[in-house]
């Protein structure tokens, strides 16, 4: 029987339940009736499937609790295959070094063939050794269970640890984006801003032009004002200078005969 996903959890050989016939046709018996196939119940353990040997009473006590410890922190996998329901609980059975070292080379194998990522977040590597964490707490769990359910509470605190973080992460993708549609909201009024002000700008500037070249018109009219009123006054200059020397010219005349 070929179970429905590989792991590196190590499990027994599944066990038929029951079959999807049986399970018809036992819709019509009476309840006192027995069936012989085996039946689950949710929410109830899956039954242990009888294994050979006989133990002593202490040692099978043991055994089955340890089975029951281990039950309860990697519970039975069920499956249906041609109409047929299948368990696989986990397997009892103690590690040995070389299952160490062969559980590492398959690790090894199935990161080069599901081509996980060596770095960074990576799903695939993260299910690859949550596996091969739950193996070895299977392993300890059948020399200790009291350190086995220690190991469990690490397992679940790593794992509520992670949810919170991806939590944090998520929340904080949404508030990136909420933050990232509302400035793509507010850019187009702030692009009519900056365009309504570039176009008060260039009114600006334009009148900046116009008073200059105001200005300067008016520096040239005055310069030439100025100039024209000083040939002007150059001209009344010279000639009152020459009506001076004449004048002068004249007194000088009439007092020279006087003199004599």
């Amino acid at each position: 029987m070929i179970p429905p996903y590989q792991s590196l959890v190590k499990y027994d050989n599944p066990v038929l339940l029951s079959r999807t016939t049986d399970k018809k046709s036992s819709r019509g018996r009476k309840k006192g009736s027995t069936s012989t196939s085996a039946t689950l119940t949710p929410g109830q353990p899956v039954p242990t499937p009888p294994r050979g040997g006989k133990l002593p009473p202490m040692e099978k006590k043991a055994q089955q609790q340890t089975e029951d410890v281990l039950n309860a922190i990697l519970p039975p996998r069920e499956f249906s295959e041609n109409g047929q329901l299948w368990v696989q609980q986990v397997s009892a059975s103690p590690a040995t070094r070389l299952d160490v070292i062969n559980l590492q080379e398959q690790l090894d194998t199935k990161l080069q063939q599901r081509q996980a990522r060596e770095t960074g977040i990576c799903p695939v590597r993260r299910e690859l050794f949550s596996q091969v964490f739950d193996e070895i707490i299977r392993h300890v769990t059948i020399n200790c269970a009291e350190r086995g359910l220690l190991l469990l509470r690490v397992r679940d605190e790593i794992r509520m640890t992670l949810a919170a973080y991806q939590t944090l992460y998520e929340s904080s993708v949404a508030f990136g984006m909420r933050k990232a549609l509302q400035a793509e909201a507010g850019k187009a009024d702030l692009e009519d801003h900056v365009s309504q002000l570039e176009q008060e700008k260039k009114g600006l500037e334009d009148d900046v032009q116009k008073l200059k070249a105001k200005c300067e018109e008016i520096e040239r009219r005055e310069a030439e004002r100025r100039q024209t009123e000083q040939r002007k006054h150059e001209d009344e200059l010279a000639v009152l200078k020459r009506t001076n020397q004449q004048l002068r010219s004249q007194l000088e005349s009439i007092l020279a005969p006087a003199k004599k």
